[in-house]
């Protein structure tokens, strides 16, 4: 009696621990699929430095601005253009609002990508309000910047030589909603440029 005791506690403990296991790596599993979106460019992810290239060329891309929200969000959100000509390596500064149509105080994050996919580790940003808590209070409105760089390194890489478009999505998510960590898709883009 006292040996089936211990064996059944035992099985009790192990299952216990992998249980327990599961459901830390599932709470994981979103940031480190973030972080390796973020350090791959993944997925369209771009890349977030805190330096300038300081290497401007001649090369010019149109960055286009997309923004969505989740379902049932109660924020608009609109960039504030719909797209600029950058040169390579040139720092440019975008605007995207947010204004809270509810009659409660909503806190929201932000994700992001870059289309075409192949764009996201040569698309670098050196301020965004992206994974960040934002709270707007009723009817408030708030302008949001993103400072952001073509990396110049896009020009040695043989598989961007068509590429004459860039689209950067920002989608925004109730604080709180894990699907905030899942890459943003773009919204009825066409960012493969002819």
């Amino acid at each position: 009696m006292f040996s089936r005791l211990d064996k059944n506690t035992r099985i009790f403990a192990i299952c216990g621990v992998v249980i327990v296991g599961m459901i830390g790596m599932a709470y994981a599993s979103v940031p480190l699929y973030n972080l390796f979106c973020k350090v791959t460019g993944y997925g369209g992810t771009t890349q977030l430095v805190q330096y300038d290239p300081g290497q401007v060329l001649d090369r010019e891309v149109t960055v286009r601005f997309d923004a969505s929200r989740s379902r049932g969000f109660p924020w608009e959100f609109e960039p504030l253009q719909t797209e600029m000509q950058v040169r390579v390596g040139e720092t440019a500064l975008a605007f995207y609002r947010a204004t809270n149509t509810s009659d409660r105080p909503v806190t929201g994050i932000a994700s992001y990508n870059v289309t075409p996919f192949k764009m996201g580790p040569y698309f670098s940003k050196l301020e965004c309000f992206c994974f960040t808590e934002q709270t707007l209070d009723p009817g408030q409105s708030m302008d949001m910047p993103v400072i952001f760089f073509v990396d110049p390194l896009m020009d040695e890489d043989d598989r961007l030589d068509d590429i004459r478009t860039v689209t950067l999505s920002y989608t925004f998510w109730e604080s709180g909603d894990e699907r905030v960590y899942e890459t943003a898709e773009a919204s009825g883009s066409d960012a493969d440029a002819q």
